[in-house]
């Protein structure tokens, strides 16, 4: 990013004017009718639409601000350290970040109140509070006046900036003040930089441009610098210091040898040692101005030793210039565009990364342990073994010539065990049988299976022999009950014991229904068992005659009710005589049909908590009568999606032709 980017910045307004700007725009911009006689949700809506519409117009304004401003570490180096020097950096940042925490309080303020007019019982306490909460927004505002005002100052002198670009071709002029700085930058380009007779005319940074080799370059007018410690040095030369140490430029230090400038020859060769550094990966060049006045060669001795001393040091071109009579003007412009062209190849040609990949590499040399000379020994084997040639009669056959005489690739099928090593290479089509002698080969993989075999049917043996197989009782399902019981584990319960796991795992899980059977089933079964059924078939037989009785009690009391609604209700009169039937439906006292072995209830809920029929019927009117502006309208209710637009958009839409639009 340039300096060019930093002018697009639109003006701050100070507090005072920036509250105007919101609140006129809230005024114009939100319904400003409310009445008392409202539903209160309306009147809620109406304030807190007021209250987010404030806070959405200052969240607008004060992020346009922030997001317009730079942020100082995303910036060139140059621009960062610029600004530090103009504006100070600590202030800058300080009077944003003020504005960011403006914008959190003020919508913290929003979301406060607008929490609090969800409950507000009235205009007047909804007024209120929209009052209140435009207030502190205000209150917060007004605190931010010196920031704002700070920030004005800011955008107004970035916009007098030059417009420099920290990565263009760059010719950068330094040099204590009154050289004749700005009267070569006046030479070379169209900048028209003032120049007078006295020090310190340039008070900040000036760019000019040329053409050279079709090419754009630009020329930076940087002000005077005087030798003394950093620290101690102006604002106005500290913007040198900052081109200097982040620009990539050809330095054109400049000399004044007739000390017309006020400064002597000394002074200025010891501000360019002091400066030196900063010259560090730069082409520079050494610019003796004023030579219509006093030449190289007409120095004293010992100020020549000292220029000398500057124009012999490594990588220092050196020109001698009249800015008056412009002699040697475009010479040096072209010494100094050259200079910094074969710099920035140069620079390209070895890279950045080259330096940082050989600091990091390390060639190790071995060291002689003795004074035994070993030459490199190179096998006979190796040395008459030949190159590959398959126009070689005599070369190796490979598995692939194999592949193309057998038929090439889907026919020709490998043979594997010729590469078998074995102690007689006959052996190596033998066919291995899996059965031998009635015995599986596999088994004799391991050599010591027969030992084993034998440990195994002793142990078992000897487990018979201590009765370990005699009953059931010693059949455990889980380890921890075998450990209990006998303290110890062995090999065959184990067995035992894993088996049956895995058989309860995977049993099949029969249906509830599986098991359902009749009494004379269960009672012959059972006989065949040689067990005695006499008393399940007493129990069933209780039970039977409960249930008998509970269903005969059941008939009576639907008798009994039959008789009542016969009596009672001519609406539910049996018709030519017909049966009771289950499914004989009857009114309930709430006057819906239910089936008549259905449980009634014991009360009307429709009229519950009244005091007796009138009073339930009075409430039905009253509710009929406040139903009955709604049942006018044809709306179901309050919820009810009213249609605001009386004519449909479809009957405007499209091309229309000489008729009616009330209809399509």
């Amino acid at each position: 990013m340039s300096t060019s980017g930093l002018k697009a910045i639109a003006p701050v307004p100070t507090a005072a004017d920036f509250l105007d700007i919101v609140l006129s725009k809230t005024q114009r911009k939100t319904p400003t009718v409310i009445h008392k006689n409202f539903k209160i949700s309306r009147i809620r809506n109406f304030y807190m639409r007021k209250v987010k519409f404030t806070q959405d117009s200052f969240d607008e304004k004060l992020s346009a601000i922030l997001e317009e401003f730079p942020m100082l570490d995303d910036l060139h180096p140059f621009l960062a350290s610029l600004m530090n020097v103009l504006y100070d950096k600590n202030h800058y940042k300080l009077a944003l970040g003020q504005l960011r925490t403006a914008r959190h309080l003020i919508d913290q303020v929003a979301k406060d109140y607008v929490r609090l007019l969800k409950f507000g019982d009235s205009l007047y306490r909804c007024k209120q509070l929209k009052r209140a909460a435009l207030g502190r927004m205000a209150t917060i505002m007004r605190r931010q006046k010196d920031p704002l005002a700070y920030l004005e100052q800011v955008r107004q002198h970035i916009s007098r900036l030059p417009a420099i670009d920290p990565t263009a071709r760059t010719l950068l002029i330094c040099g204590y003040p009154n050289v004749g700085k700005s009267s070569f930058i006046n030479k070379v380009t169209r900048a028209d930089v003032d120049v007078q007779p006295y020090a310190f005319t340039t008070k900040s940074l000036f760019v000019g441009h040329l053409d050279y080799r079709y090419m754009r370059w630009q020329v930076i007018d940087t002000p005077g610098i005087l030798d003394h410690p950093l620290e101690d040095m102006n604002t106005i030369e500290m913007q040198s210091i900052t081109a200097l140490a982040h620009l990539k430029s050809c330095v054109l230090y400049f000399m004044d040898l007739s000390e017309q400038c006020g400064y002597t020859i000394e002074a200025q060769c010891k501000l360019y040692h002091s400066i030196k550094p900063l010259f560090a990966n730069k082409p520079t060049v050494l610019v003796i101005n004023k030579v219509d006045v006093a030449r190289l060669e007409d120095l004293a001795p010992e100020n020549r030793v000292l220029v000398d001393e500057i124009i012999n040091t490594e990588g220092i071109h050196n020109v001698q210039v009249s800015c008056y009579t412009d002699e040697g003007v475009m010479e040096l412009k072209n010494k100094a565009c050259d200079a910094l062209l074969e710099h920035r190849v140069d620079t390209k040609l070895k890279g950045n990364k080259i330096n940082s990949i050989l600091n990091r590499l390390h060639v190790a040399q071995p060291k002689a342990r003795d004074e035994v000379v070993r030459e490199p020994f190179i096998p006979e084997e190796v040395k008459q073994r030949k190159t590959f040639d398959k126009n070689d009669p005599e070369r190796p056959r490979l598995e692939r010539d194999i592949e193309a005489e057998e038929g090439g690739a889907g026919v020709y099928n490998i043979n594997l065990k010729k590469n078998y090593m074995l102690a007689h290479p006959d052996w190596k089509q033998d066919i291995i049988p899996e059965i031998m002698d009635g015995k599986n080969v596999a088994d004799f993989i391991d050599p010591d299976i027969l030992e084993k075999l034998e440990a195994l049917e002793r142990e078992e043996e000897k487990l018979q022999a201590d009765g370990f197989y005699d009953s059931e009782e010693d059949m455990f399902d889980s380890d921890d009950e075998r450990e209990a019981a006998e303290g110890k584990v062995s090999r065959g319960k184990k067995l035992i014991s894993q088996n049956t796991k895995k058989a309860g795992k995977h049993r099949a899980h029969l249906p509830r229904t599986a098991g359902l059977r009749t009494l004379n089933e269960l009672t012959s079964g059972m006989t065949k068992a040689g067990l005695d059924p006499s008393r399940i078939q007493e129990r069933a037989d209780a039970l039977a005659k409960v249930a008998g009785e509970k269903r005969k009690r059941q008939r009576e009391e639907e008798a009994e009710m039959d008789i009542d609604e016969e009596g009672g209700e001519g609406d539910w009169m049996d018709v030519d005589g017909e049966d009771a039937s289950p499914n004989k439906r009857v009114k309930s006292n709430s006057g819906a049909v239910v089936a008549k072995n259905a449980r009634l209830p014991k009360s009307n809920r429709q009229f519950a908590g009244f005091r007796d029929q009138a009073q339930a019927s009075k409430a039905v009117k009253l509710r009929n009568l406040g139903q009955r502006e709604r049942n006018m309208h044809a709306r179901a209710g309050e919820a009810d999606r009213a249609i605001k637009t009386k004519m449909p958009k479809h009957l405007f839409a499209g091309k229309r032709g000489m008729g009616k639009t009330d209809r399509r």
